[in-house]
Parts: structure tokens; sequence; C-alpha cells
């Protein structure tokens, strides 16, 4: 069964809370992130749980977050279930790091109303869907605990005092240093890795890479593999990422706008999504996807936990 919802209480807990995709239990100076097989789009927790969407989200995370931690400190220490992650807790910057290196999703539809700036930065003209940008660029938002999270400039981040700017010209720095090392590995799988989101958090006085990389929640790509030639005709890319779900739903006309309904999920929407994350992850990855299924996952999590805080505190 889909884990919708957690609701544990662990040895040393200090709080919880549940994410649009993950639960999160806090503990003095660590905390826990539960993946759920949620699916959330438009900012909204959708209907219908997708069955090894958890497992799908944390194993890539963890397969990332090991691959760069040599560019930048992150939270992970250890993954104790196929879906959970334990680290260190830290405070989160109240942005989150968009980096984009095509015209996809999001920014193109926002060129393609007409206005050529995004996020302060201003884009060529002359660009269709898909195209390569002259460079990658950085368009953060804010991050909504509820509702939509927001465009925002380096320039309006500065001016509220959100991000000092010296600690943000850091983030920039490892934003585009973990997006340059996830194009390479996606290369090395015949993807192209098309736009992700980062987030960052203090512990103490340093920076940590914190939450997930490189998923389908928080990525987007294409095949290589005829990509050029899809774009000289005009054609759709083949990708992987979230982007499938969205379009489906305004499809159906919900875009999370104000006195919008969700539209229901058959059951073979459900297992389609679910089918899209598992080739995801082998693409991504180059790995065989090796579910765990389980009647009782929540009783597995819950013994897999309680082992790793016995060990911590033995």
């Amino acid at each position: 069964m889909p884990i919708s919802r957690t609701e544990f209480q662990f040895p040393g807990q200090t709080g919880l809370y549940h994410g649009k995709v993950r639960d999160v239990y806090f503990f003095d100076d660590t905390m826990l992130a539960i993946a759920s097989d949620r699916i959330s789009a438009f900012d909204v927790i959708l209907p219908s749980a997708i069955p090894y969407k958890g497992q799908v989200l944390n194993q890539i995370a963890a397969h990332f977050l090991q691959a760069t931690a040599d560019l930048v400190p992150n939270w992970l220490l250890e993954v104790p279930d196929p879906n959970v992650s334990f680290g260190w807790k830290c405070e989160a910057y109240p942005v989150e790091m968009v980096v984009r290196g095509y015209l996809a999703g999001h920014a193109w539809r926002t060129y393609r109303s007409g206005l050529r700036e995004l996020c302060g930065v201003t884009l060529p003209e002359g660009l269709k869907e898909n195209d390569r940008l002259p460079q990658p660029i950085i368009t953060p938002t804010t991050k909504a605990h509820e509702g939509h999270d927001e465009d925002i400039s380096r320039e309006e981040i500065l001016r509220q005092g959100l991000i000092s700017e010296e600690e943000y010209t850091q983030l920039e720095q490892y934003t585009l240093a973990l997006f340059e090392r996830g194009t390479q590995m996606a290369a090395d799988q015949g993807l192209i890795l098309v736009d992700t989101k980062y987030e960052f958090g203090k512990r103490g006085t340093e920076i940590y890479l914190i939450d997930e990389i490189h998923t389908p929640d928080s990525s987007r790509y294409f095949y290589a593999d005829g990509y050029a030639e899809r774009q000289a005709a005009g054609e759709t890319q083949r990708q992987l990422s979230k982007e499938f779900v969205r379009e489906w739903l305004i499809a159906n006309g919900f875009q999370g706008k104000e006195g919008q309904t969700v539209p229901a999920m058959s059951e073979e929407w459900t297992q389609e999504i679910s089918h899209r994350y598992i080739e995801l992850f082998e693409k991504v990855t180059g790995r065989t996807f090796a579910p765990t299924p389980d009647p009782d996952a929540l009783a597995r999590i819950e013994a897999n936990v309680n082992a790793l805080l016995a060990a911590r505190n033995s």
C-alpha cells in the first residue's frame, strides 16, 4: 500500500512537520525525513498516493547527495530504510535556488506570455520552448509553508535582508557547481539536466545542502538522443520529470488557482505515474530499481528507524 502519511512517536523526538511530500521528524540536532508516496503539483497535494514514489525520491536523493559531498557539505548521515533519510538539522534559508539551463516549464510559460525577465534575469529574444539558454541562470523562489512559492530576484532577496550578500554569493557558487556536476552525471546516462532546485541551510556557521537533489520532484530531464533534431523540427522533447503530471492537470482544468478543483485520479493513471518515476530512477542512476513491497511498510519504517536511533544512542 502507498504511504500517504506517517504519525510516529520516536524516542527523543522533539517535533514533527508534514511537508508536501516528506514527513520530517526532529531531534535535538538531527532530523529524519520520511519520503511518503504523496505527490504534489502547483503546490497542492494531489488526492492519490503513488506506489513506490517515496522510495524512488529517497534513493535518488541519497545517490546524488553522496555524489556531490565533495562540492558542498550536506545534511545526510544515513539511509536506514528505502523511504527514510537521517541527517543533521539545519536552519533553512527562506529561498530555494532554482537553476535553469533550458527554457522549459515555468520559464517557458513566462516567456510565452511576452515577458523577457524572470527573477531579475533578462532573457534573449527569439527563443523557442526547450531551447538551451546561453548559460545557466538562477531564478530563486521564496519558500512557502502553505500556498504558492513566489519568484524573487537576487536584488529583492538582498533588499529584504533575507540572506546576506556574502552568504547569497556562496549559495550561487554552490548552486552552479552542483548544477554542473548534475549536468555531467545526467550526460553520462544519456540525459540532459534541464532545470532543478536546491535548498540550503546553516548548521552553526557552515552552509549545508539540505532536502533532496536531482529527483523528478525537483528536476526536469530531457533525453539527449534526438534532442537537437526534435528542437529543429519543433517537436515536443522526450522528458523525464513531473511535468507530465502538471500537463495532465492543466489539460483537466487545474493549475492550483482559487476555485479550481483537483481532478480525480484513476488507478490506471496512478500506476502510470509510478512507472514513470521508476523509469526516471533507472535512467538517472543507471541502476535497476528494486521495489520494497511490504504489506506493512509503516511497521518496517518504524522498526528500521528505532534500530538506527538505538544504535546512535548506545
